[in-house]
């Protein structure tokens, strides 16, 4: 086992820390005073981004994306985490892997214009019933003579008022599920309200309703009755890469802001970090992010080496989003009351985390799948060379 970076790797890494230093920290207190990310604003950090080749570095090389394994995806996600929601999503792009199932002229219409950044693309999977229980849908789509008939709605669906095309899973039989692009725009699609969040302020997230809207039968991705073991194939990746990685991301980033804290700060005439409460924060937020940056590492090499790497994601999304929780909770209490103002970027990490505790599955519901996975497997989830 080698643990050590290579000079790819290093020079990949500190090229995102200063693109994200120089580029996106000073556009964050500017997206959470206003709300939004101006569009002139998005078309510049998009620009600067792909000019240095860090847009779609999840997609294949032939296509234009960067073509990382998965472990280098997942230290440039990671390098994500250091900023904010909205502008990731603008600077780096958030081309979804379905898409790769594109085939003759889906390939030009959707996935290409992706990759390349001229169209944006959502993924619509959650409804107001149906939030970790995927399966609990009610959109359905129903064959026609000339495609499909889509009726349903969704709703948190983030990015989905840039977004020129979605992903939406929808039911083609009593229990099927597959997969539609849906183009902004058609007869009987609405983008419903923006529904406020408390953190990732800038990142809009939409409601959206279909109302008879006519789809051509390209619009299908994969195979009909697919859509769900695609949509969770596009689930375990943003549970790795955009919650597990970035998570140890904003983690890291929260504890070198308390650790210089920890120094500057003075009280009873010494340093905080002088003080073994204040010290045990430190040493615990530590460990825990270096445990969770290996999980993360250690389900992304499983999936290079094309293992099922499921159960191994459903403890990252757990560990990772609950120590960036923790992590960010112990900021608050070491920057005390300046950890609770809008002067310091602090409270907003907070209200940024807790979050990652929710989407893409609770942490209750990836406790439930892990433990009835080990009832089933018993030690090989947890032993070595089982």
């Amino acid at each position: 086992m080698d643990f050590a970076l290579n000079d790819e790797q290093k020079m990949m890494i500190d090229t995102l820390r200063r693109f994200i230093a120089e580029e996106l920290h000073p556009l964050e207190q500017q997206v959470e005073d206003q709300g939004f990310l101006a569009p002139e604003v998005a078309q510049a950090i998009h620009a600067k981004s792909k000019a240095l080749g860090l847009y779609a570095l999840n997609m294949p090389e032939h296509l234009g994306g960067g073509g990382l394994s998965a472990v280098d995806r997942m230290l440039c996600e990671e390098q994500f985490g250091h900023t904010s929601d909205i502008l990731i999503r603008r600077a780096f792009g958030n081309v979804y892997e379905a898409l790769l199932a594109c085939e003759g002229e889906q390939v030009e219409r959707w996935l290409t214009p992706c990759v390349r950044g001229e169209r944006v693309c959502a993924i619509a999977i959650t409804e107001p019933g149906a939030g970790s229980d995927a399966q609990g849908i009610k959109t359905r789509a129903e064959k026609t003579a000339t495609g499909w008939v889509l009726n349903g709605a969704k709703h948190f669906i983030s990015d989905g008022e840039v977004s020129d095309f979605f992903l939406v899973s929808a039911k083609t039989g009593d229990k099927e599920i597959s997969l539609f692009a849906v183009d902004k725009g058609l007869p009987g699609f609405t983008v419903g309200k923006d529904q406020k969040m408390m953190g990732l302020r800038g990142t809009p997230h939409m409601e959206l309703w279909f109302d008879n809207v006519p789809l051509e039968p390209i619009a299908m991705l994969g195979q009909q009755g697919q859509g769900f073991k695609m949509a969770m194939g596009v689930l375990g990746q943003v549970r790795l890469a955009q919650v597990g990685a970035r998570a140890v991301g904003k983690a890291s980033h929260v504890l070198s802001l308390m650790v210089d804290y920890a120094k500057q700060r003075k009280q009873f005439g010494q340093a905080i970090g002088d003080f073994q409460m204040v010290q045990q924060m430190l040493a615990d937020s530590v460990i825990e992010i270096n445990a969770a940056r290996w999980m993360v590492l250690h389900a992304a090499w499983m999936l290079d080496q094309k293992m099922d790497a499921r159960d191994h994601i459903a403890m990252v999304k757990v560990h990772a989003a609950e120590t960036l929780g923790r992590v960010v909770d112990r900021a608050v209490q070491v920057f005390g009351g300046m950890g609770f103002c809008k002067e310091l970027p602090i409270e907003r990490y907070y209200r940024d985390a807790r979050i990652y505790r929710i989407f893409d599955g609770t942490s209750e519901i990836h406790r439930t799948v892990i433990a009835k996975r080990v009832m089933k497997q018993g030690d090989a989830l947890f032993e070595l060379n089982k």
